[in-house]
């Protein structure tokens, strides 16, 4: 996340300018076209990103816990947003408002040279989820999306997460995102829980998805 870059001087004054807010279970915090009036710090719950499809159905493309931030690069583009955010369970937020943001950015150089290398880092990563969408088997993505979401620490780890908000993140039906869960589970790569997932090693798990 481009917020995680920032230097901690910065993240402390951005945190005492923001304004909180809480979310029910269900409920959009933001919608496609929306003005990019600043970007989301999730302090507590979960947050998924994604888009309504024209039927109503929500289909998520990112699922956000506590720490998570989002919508930095609506703010640095200065265009409408293009995802849809709805609150997962009830969840706490602060948004950070553009302007004071881009104004307190430029008495922290380091901060945006910071920043470049982790907007850099996240489209690299885009690239090769986008690859793996494409190439590999579902087993490999599943490890691959799991291993994103387990962060960049090696060992242990767990991702709390439906079975179905996998299927819809790997935009596969139900019944193929649990087979490819079975055969990572098999390999002993993940121990399935109820509503999350635990990675006995993230590392190994990311070299099973790279094939």
């Amino acid at each position: 996340m481009l917020y995680s870059a920032l230097d901690s001087g910065l993240k402390a004054h951005l945190l005492r300018i923001s304004r909180e807010r809480t979310f029910a279970d269900g409920q959009i915090i933001q919608q496609r076209g929306d003005a990019a009036d600043g970007f989301w710090l999730i302090e507590e719950g979960a947050v998924r990103v994604g888009q309504f499809l024209p039927d109503g159905e929500f289909r998520a493309v990112a699922l956000l816990g506590p720490g998570d931030s989002y919508g930095e690069l609506a703010v640095f583009s200065g265009k409408p947003r293009i995802v849809d955010a709805v609150s997962r369970g009830e969840s706490r937020l602060k948004l950070i408002a553009a302007k004071p943001f881009v104004e307190a950015l430029g008495n922290y150089p380091a901060s945006t040279r910071a920043l470049l290398g982790a907007l850099s880092e996240q489209l690299q990563d885009t690239l090769s989820i986008l690859a793996g969408l494409r190439h590999g088997t579902n087993p490999a993505r599943l490890a691959g999306l799991l291993a994103t979401m387990a962060g960049e620490d090696s060992g242990p780890a767990s991702v709390t997460i439906t079975q179905q908000e996998l299927a819809d993140l790997l935009g596969v039906t139900r019944a193929t995102a649990n087979a490819a869960l079975r055969e990572l589970d098999k390999r002993r790569l993940v121990k399935r829980g109820y509503g999350s997932i635990a990675i006995p090693d993230r590392d190994r798990l990311a070299r099973f998805a790279l094939g």
